[in-house]
């Protein structure tokens, strides 16, 4: 390449690099006033997020939390922000880098590309759901039912939640569970790319069961409610993940029987 070729293209790539980061900052500004929203009702929120914890004890009986350090619940509000931050500020995130990158595509590819960022949040947003109104009461439950009322020859057990660790624990599930219901757009991608194949998926759907059953180990708490509500729903996204990607085939079939018939009658 002459000098001149390299002089040529660095304007293409300044701008580029100022539009990245025009994007990066209106990214970020979202963030942040999304953060300062959410700080200033990171009390309310939190109370939201106990729900499920209130149910699995039930009505009637009162829960306590506790801090144990004076900036424990400082921070967990601090926490409690961001997770939600990025929650909110998620489509403007989404718009800006479709926005990044549309000029760089054709016009059927930016068609193809949309739908992902759209369905990328409402399966995230499943996800959460699922967690929040089914799996997180149901291992409440189950971790409270490990408590043990004093009697003779036994001391009492009971259950004294921390903010921080609540939080933490239901942040962790939701978060698991959102990540886990990508799987059937990255794998929708990976197949629209050429990478894996219906066919392929279906000779290896034995091993994604272990690898459901393992993640599932791995992103959850040890316990098995919360383990099977991971892994069923991985293995159910996995089956709609191969008619997804059998779909891409027949889309992309048609596409060259028709440009195949174009050029027989050119």
């Amino acid at each position: 390449m002459s000098q001149d070729d390299i002089d040529a293209s660095k304007a293409p790539l300044i701008e580029h690099l100022i539009e990245l980061r025009q994007r990066l900052m209106w990214s970020i500004g979202a963030i942040l006033v999304m953060f300062v929203v959410c700080f200033y009702f990171a009390t309310d929120i939190y109370n939201i997020l106990t729900i499920p914890y209130l149910r699995a004890v039930g009505e009637g009986h009162p829960v306590e939390m506790i801090f144990t350090a004076p900036q424990e619940w400082f921070f967990t509000q601090l926490k409690l922000a961001l997770f939600g931050a990025l929650f909110l500020a998620f489509p403007v995130i989404a718009s800006q880098i479709y926005m990044f990158v549309a000029p760089g595509l054709y016009k059927h590819e930016r068609g193809a590309f949309l739908p992902f960022l759209v369905a990328t949040p409402i399966l995230f947003l499943i996800g959460a759901c699922l967690v929040y109104f089914l799996v997180m009461p149901m291992a409440m439950g189950f971790f409270l039912s490990q408590e043990q009322l004093p009697g003779e020859g036994q001391v009492a057990i009971q259950h004294l939640a921390k903010v921080s660790e609540y939080l933490g624990l239901i942040m962790i599930l939701i978060f698991a569970f959102g990540l886990v219901f990508q799987l059937p757009v990255v794998l929708t991608l990976m197949g629209r790319a050429g990478l894996v194949s219906s066919e392929d998926l279906k000779k290896k759907r034995k091993y994604a069961i272990v690898g459901a059953f393992a993640a599932a180990a791995i992103l959850t708490p040890p316990d098995p409610i919360s383990q099977i509500g991971l892994a069923l729903p991985t293995l159910l996204l996995y089956e709609v993940s191969i008619l997804s990607v059998r779909l891409v085939e027949r889309q992309r079939a048609q596409r060259e029987a028709e440009r195949e018939a174009e050029d027989a009658t050119a």
